[in-house]
């Protein structure tokens, strides 16, 4: 859903025509020294955003070298940071194609084999198996400069448990997409865009106002944040539900009046290819989408902007955002050198040139204001609504929330089915599998 293997690509792809233009195997062995305090632990607090100063870096093993994996479309990052990190640490770099998302199944096995890449990166919603199964060490010598570096919705996303365990590098969201010919200026609120679509909703034509996938929790969660969550503590304490709250109920009973004033259809009537057709075929004039429709959206010719999702019932209307971050494999061979490279390639200058060479966005705060980010209005408006964005819950018992949620949505939008009832009988399913099933 999150199509991190298709986000960086695509958004460099928009990039480019907006200007004009490796395996040392861990031994098990090592784990339990590794989770030692490393040598040379300086504090690390108030270093600059850049990197610890030399007297602050931790000391790499003797002999060190280094596997990292990554996608494919961070290929040209990865070659060109590991250059810059063996030139300054005489540390040779190997890189090895494998998915972000799979990296956690295959570490599952690889790590404890000791064929697990030293240094790893994973959307962070996998955090919770990767922390439960012990396969990834703290980010304890480079911890404050993270947390001081990184937005603080970046840094929490890469936390399990309150620890910190990612070093944060790039964040994805979705966010408002609008067609400039058809409406000038991006609504700030839902209520703006129920006015438009009386004037220019035109169903036998295909012409609405505003589509998003109505069907899916990925994309409805703006409406239960308007006084609700999925999970408190940050969306780790699976015991606490705020799936139900009378701010969720609001939401949800907003939501469901959406399908009379400005999307009459079912909700499996609307999906990402039809409304891609639509609004690139110019009868759509809004679409809620992810940074990954924005090559097709720019391919066809529309003038388009993107803003931050208008506001629900006078609330912000948060997005469920992800963080990808690098992560220390447990049973790494050198662990120090591994949390060296892995606070290198994530640096502010570090970030900045992933977002120049793929077009990642930056989860550093000063990158995020760089001229070079300030400067693309389209990756403007996605860093805009990150800034009021919640990051996916990580634990293993998000899994148990998807199917009763969407059940909920679909039988409020479909059938007009009650608000509090659906609600509450989505949070008792919830709790029922939370107690009495394995997350999957």
């Amino acid at each position: 859903m999150k199509k991190w293997f298709v986000m960086s690509l695509i958004v460099s792809l928009f990039i480019v025509s907006a200007c004009g233009g490796s395996n040392n195997g861990g031994k098990t062995e090592n784990a339990a020294n590794a989770t030692n305090a490393p040598a040379n632990t300086n504090n690390a607090a108030g270093n600059e955003s850049e990197g610890a100063a030399e007297s602050d870096e931790i000391t790499p093993e003797e002999g060190a070298s280094l596997l990292v994996w990554e996608s494919k479309e961070e290929r040209p990052f990865v070659e060109a940071i590991s250059k810059e990190f063996t030139e300054k640490y005489g540390i040779e770099v190997k890189f090895e194609e494998v998915g972000a998302a799979d990296q956690v199944t295959k570490l599952t096995t690889d790590g404890p084999a000791g064929l697990g890449a030293d240094v790893v990166v994973f959307p962070h919603d996998n955090l919770g198996r990767a922390v439960t199964a012990g396969l990834v060490l703290p980010n304890d010598f480079y911890e404050e400069q993270a947390k001081t570096a990184n937005s603080e919705i970046a840094v929490n996303a890469v936390s399990y448990g309150g620890t910190l365990y990612g070093y944060p590098r790039s964040i994805e969201t979705y966010a408002l997409f609008y067609n400039k010919a058809l409406i000038k200026e991006a609504p700030k609120t839902f209520d703006e865009i129920v006015a438009f679509a009386k004037t220019y909703n035109d169903v036998p034509n295909n012409k609405f106002a505003l589509m998003w996938e109505v069907g899916n929790f990925y994309f409805n969660y703006p409406f239960i944040s308007t006084g609700g969550y999925v999970y408190g503590e940050n969306g780790q304490n699976k015991d606490d539900i705020g799936l139900n709250t009378e701010g969720a109920v609001s939401g949800l009973k907003y939501y469901g009046s959406l399908k009379d004033s400005i999307l009459p259809l079912n909700s499996g009537d609307i999906t990402y290819d039809i409304k891609k057709g639509m609004f690139t075929g110019g009868t759509l004039a809004m679409d809620i989408n992810g940074p990954w429709t924005i090559a097709d959206y720019k391919s066809a010719g529309i003038d388009f902007g993107v803003a931050p999702i208008p506001s629900i019932n006078g609330q912000p209307a948060s997005s469920f955002s992800g963080v990808k971050a690098w992560y220390v494999n447990q049973f790494s061979k050198y662990p120090n050198a591994a949390r060296l490279f892995a606070n290198f390639a994530s640096t502010k200058a570090a970030q900045l040139k992933d977002f120049e060479l793929t077009g990642a966005i930056p989860a550093n705060t000063e990158a995020t204001n760089d001229a070079a980010v300030q400067g693309n209005d389209i990756v403007k408006g996605f860093v805009a609504q990150f800034n009021q964005s919640t990051p996916m819950p990580s634990i293993p018992e998000m899994g148990n929330v998807w199917s009763p949620i969407a059940a909920a949505f679909s039988d409020v939008w479909n059938s007009g089915k009650v608000a509090k009832a659906a609600l509450d009988n989505a949070v008792q399913q919830i709790k029922d599998a939370n107690n009495g099933t394995t997350a999957k």
